[in-house]
């Protein structure tokens, strides 16, 4: 797969691929009240991605963050995905949290995965098969992960840029709740945003449910990015960041990570404050 986004058509086509593996990372809630267009629908031959209990480390006590490699392989596993599997993710928001999902098997040394565009709104929309059932894995599979820590960032490398600057730290949140107006929705985490970091709502980059087209994308990152340095992406959880994440990943060269602990984490911590 050489882009990281792909249309309902160009998924369709691929149909017959026996390597080709469709999963479903569609949320049970979301904090930015989205809504699905289409309820109990499927994508044709779906498997079900659970980036709640399966692929999130439970122990962290922060939402959704990114499980161990050896956990993480072992439900790949679990779902039939093996190494040669050519991976398309989808949620049915459009665009939310099928990126948390590319970029988490990304940061797992899987290069074969792509984002569907639109989401499951434009496979039905296109006319394309659906079911109403995931469905589930024949055979367990042989994923092995890789991980590659250049694609996360910790709280103690984003304190150590309080100083270095190193990095661009980009914030999808609301402005908003990037400028502390609104109280943060989770309960014990104050208002406000990392010092020195810049704010891209996550809705900048997409358009009906989709990523904006190159040009588009370029003209929202040049209001804030400086070519000089990495970036960092956070949001409240590290999900949206991922939106941001793979917008970057189209029109921009630098080196990008996400900040997995995100505002969960930095505006939680008293020493932060």
């Amino acid at each position: 797969m050489n882009s990281p986004i792909l249309s309902a058509a160009q998924l369709h086509r691929k149909f017959d691929n026996p390597d080709l593996i469709i999963l479903d990372c569609s949320p049970q809630s979301n904090l930015s009240g989205l809504k699905p267009e289409f309820e109990n629908t499927v994508i044709k031959n779906a498997r079900y991605f659970d980036i709640e209990e399966d692929f999130s480390d439970l122990t962290s006590g922060l939402p959704h963050t990114l499980p161990s490699p050896e956990q993480f392989q072992e439900n790949c596993r679990k779902l039939g995905i093996d190494d040669s599997s050519e991976i398309v993710v989808y949620d049915n928001l459009g665009i939310y949290t099928s990126p948390r999902v590319w970029w988490m098997f990304r940061a797992m040394g899987h290069e074969k995965i792509a984002v569907l565009n639109g989401g499951l709104s434009a496979w039905v929309k296109a006319g394309f098969p659906t079911q109403t059932e995931h469905d589930t894995a024949k055979k367990r599979g042989n994923f092995t992960a890789h991980f590659q820590p250049e694609l996360v960032s910790d709280i103690d490398f984003v304190k150590q840029n309080l100083t270095k600057k190193e990095a661009l730290i980009i914030d999808a949140r609301s402005r908003e709740r990037f400028n502390g107006t609104v109280p943060e929705p989770r309960e014990g985490v104050r208002r406000g945003n990392i010092p020195g970091s810049v704010n891209i709502p996550f809705e900048e980059v997409l358009e009906n449910g989709k990523f904006k087209e190159k040009e588009a994308l370029r003209s929202v990152f040049k209001e804030v990015n400086d070519p000089s340095k990495e970036l960092v992406f956070s949001c409240g959880s590290g999900v949206t960041a991922c939106i941001l994440f793979l917008a970057g990943e189209l029109v921009l060269d630098q080196k990008k990570s996400v900040y997995d602990g995100s505002w969960a984490e930095w505006g939680s911590r008293e020493e932060n404050s």
